[in-house]
């Protein structure tokens, strides 16, 4: 059995201990036990603690019956008395990440009823199912409440109620619980019965960030992090903004006002972009009325105006036509089209030939090639 120093002493970063067993694994590396542990398992939705015993890198802790099994790089001496050393940045900040999502689970549950069905610590964000909707005012409502509780720096309570304690104590949990069943509670916001590591006050937690909520299966989910993830997940977004303020000559708290003037000025410049392309188009399909079968090589166009001019030349040629859009470095956009004309062999064959992709309508077809332009031409004269 290994004792679980993280219980006894949370902010334990540096112990001692004897190794108690070292097997390697399946894949690579090694499993090691102790006779007593400060790196947390994974579990109750918190990953496991990395960090260094004797030196030698711990990459994930995982528990085992009564026992916790450290995997490590390389072997240790069965018998040794080893120096554990946590990874502390790592482990606080799932501290802080795990306590901020008790206390917001647990403000959820007392405003709305709502439980928490799920709870998932990524290395990008925190993740909370519930089985409730909410809507983004209730979600700000409830950050605000939340920072709130952080700010008053209250104390955590963790305990191990008797058996005609819990008889009579309201407190979450995901399903119904037997023998020593251990509880966390953060005064006025939570009490939860939890496996995992937490923070001794809450103002340690620092802040709490709630960063969206979505409809997931019979209720929501909400995205959020908490202290040093939640600071630097702000920070990158106030670069972000930074670099959009400096690019538009706009102030920081201005930036969305003119990028929605930037998007008016682009829809109107592309009604008019695409007026002028309209009408440049006809003026080459009033100059190839008649001609009969025509192919056409255009500088890259995007693939809908290449339909478009496509569209118009074909309605007046009288023959098949086909415009090619593109140049010999990334090869050409197509659009073939013929009134009444059946190009399906001629364009399989196309393809084929061309190392080209595309199809569509019996008249009308659309893809690209990989091929030069004199490949092409011979291909149409042939």
């Amino acid at each position: 059995m290994t004792e679980r120093i993280f219980y006894t002493d949370v902010y334990c970063q540096r112990f001692e201990a004897t190794v108690l067993a070292c097997q390697p694994q399946k894949k690579k590396g090694y499993e090691v036990v102790l006779d007593g542990t400060a790196f947390y398992p994974e579990g109750g939705g918190q990953p496991g603690d990395w960090g260094t015993l004797g030196g030698v890198a711990v990459t994930d802790t995982r528990e085992r019956g009564d026992e916790i099994v450290h995997l490590t790089d390389k072997p240790l001496e069965v018998g040794a008395t080893v120096t554990g050393q946590l990874d502390w940045v790592h482990r606080f900040s799932l501290m802080q990440n795990h306590s901020g999502e008790h206390i917001v689970s647990g403000i959820i549950h007392r405003k709305t009823g709502g439980n928490n069905v799920g709870f998932h610590m990524g290395s990008d964000t925190i993740t909370v199912d519930l089985d409730v909707e909410l809507t983004a005012q209730e979600l700000a409502e409830i950050e605000a409440e939340a920072n709130a509780q952080v700010w008053a720096n209250g104390v955590t309570h963790i305990f191990y109620p008797t058996a005609e304690e819990q008889k009579t104590l309201d407190y979450r949990s995901k399903k119904e619980l037997t023998g020593d069943v251990r509880i966390v509670t953060f005064p006025g916001a939570d009490t939860c019965a939890c496996c995992g590591t937490h923070v001794a006050r809450t103002g340690e937690i620092g802040l709490i960030k709630l960063l969206s909520v979505q409809k997931f299966r019979e209720g929501c989910r909400i995205e959020m992090l908490c202290g040093d993830r939640a600071l630097a997940y702000v920070n990158r977004i106030l670069e972000q903004n930074h670099q959009i303020s400096v690019a538009l000559s706009a102030k920081p708290m201005k930036t969305a006002v003119s990028v929605e003037r930037l998007k008016a000025e682009n829809a109107q410049m592309s009604y008019r972009l695409n007026e002028m392309e309209q009408a440049a188009f006809q003026q080459k399909a009033d100059a190839l009325a008649g001609a009969g079968e025509v192919l056409l090589f255009e500088p890259p166009m995007a693939p809908d105006s290449v339909r478009k001019l496509a569209v118009a030349v074909m309605e007046v040629c009288g023959g098949r036509f086909g415009v090619f859009a593109g140049d010999e470095e990334s090869g050409y956009k197509y659009a073939i089209g013929q009134q009444d004309g059946d190009l399906g062999a001629f364009v399989k064959v196309m393809n084929q030939q061309l190392h080209g992709l595309g199809g569509g309508k019996p008249f009308f077809v659309q893809g690209s090639v990989a091929a030069k332009k004199t490949e092409i031409e011979a291909f149409w004269q042939g």
